[in-house]
């Protein structure tokens, strides 16, 4: 049996709302064209972003604590 290659790593929450004004997935907090990229991209340049995700969250939407991430 042929093993199906592993999917590529994802942040994906399916709350896919993009915010006019900060420009970032509200749901995972990738831009609209780093999400357009990603099936394109290295799974180390995935990982690279999704380690910033957080932190962009973060900075993006202070009011929602650390409890939302």
């Amino acid at each position: 049996m042929i093993a199906s290659p592993p999917k590529p790593s994802s942040p994906c929450t399916k709350v896919c709302v993009l915010d006019a004004a900060t420009g970032l997935c509200e749901g995972c907090g990738r831009t609209r064209n780093e999400i357009g990229l990603w099936g394109s991209l290295t799974e180390p340049q995935r990982l690279a972003i999704m380690a910033t995700l957080s932190e962009r969250l973060r900075r993006a939407y202070p009011e929602r604590g650390t409890a939302a991430r």
